[in-house]
């Protein structure tokens, strides 16, 4: 546990679970939309549902979708930057079922066309973990580089990408594998201590049987006139 832990983050808002934590997640899923978000559905439960409004999680969440970090002063403007950037944005309610009570739902789409659905919660101290991507469970915290590799279940896949990781020098600090069903959709979660260049994500891309990659880098976007 780092002293960041014990403190929270430097954060603009009245909560780190509600305002810097709900901008994480903001961040989060537009990095894995890898595209400039054009519309967004939020969907709160729980107490983000009970309090989104008054603690402000509606507008970290659109400031981290912009691309804003949780220090951000244009957090408090983010809707208004939203509707000045042409970004959509819809907020509603909805019962997750046994979801941490800080979760909620996201379906984003891209300028490219490109659309995702992530459900992630914030669990204290600014930290997010994300615990699914497009219906499919991965619960990862995206504190580490993550690379996200989409395929079917069959032979050689797990093999290929960390030969493939291996070879360009890439350390692997966790893995999860998650699959529907012997020959089915199946979903690797790699953790990794370096970034992942996006020649080698192209790489694993070609490779027959994988369906299609994410990758949350840790390294800040460069935003254009925001």
């Amino acid at each position: 546990m780092s002293i960041f832990d014990i403190i929270g983050p430097v954060m603009v808002g009245p909560s780190s679970s509600h305002t810097a934590g709900a901008v994480q997640i903001g961040l989060v899923s537009r990095k894995l939309l890898q595209d400039e978000v054009v519309f967004a559905d939020i969907r709160f439960h729980g107490s983000f549902a009970s309090t989104y409004k008054g603690h402000g999680t509606d507008r970290a969440v659109t400031a981290g979708l912009l691309g804003m970090q949780s220090d951000d002063v244009r957090i408090a403007e983010s809707l208004n930057i939203a509707d000045e950037k042409k970004l959509k944005v819809f907020f509603s309610t909805i019962d997750l079922g046994d979801a941490h009570p800080n979760s909620v739902l996201l379906t984003i789409q891209g300028a490219g066309g490109r659309k995702i659905t992530v459900q992630a919660s914030s669990i204290g101290g600014g930290r997010i973990l994300v615990n699914k991507l497009d219906g499919i469970t991965v619960n990862f915290s995206a504190a580490m580089p993550t690379l996200i590799v989409h395929n079917y279940d069959t032979a050689g896949h797990v093999a290929f990408v960390t030969r493939d990781l291996f070879e360009h020098g890439i350390n692997i600090a966790t893995m999860q594998l998650y699959r529907e069903g012997p020959g089915g959709y199946a979903v690797m979660v790699i953790e990794t201590d370096q970034e992942v260049p996006e020649t080698v994500i192209k790489h694993i891309e070609k490779c027959e049987g994988v369906i299609k990659t994410t990758y949350v880098s840790l390294s800040k976007e460069k935003l254009n006139d925001l």
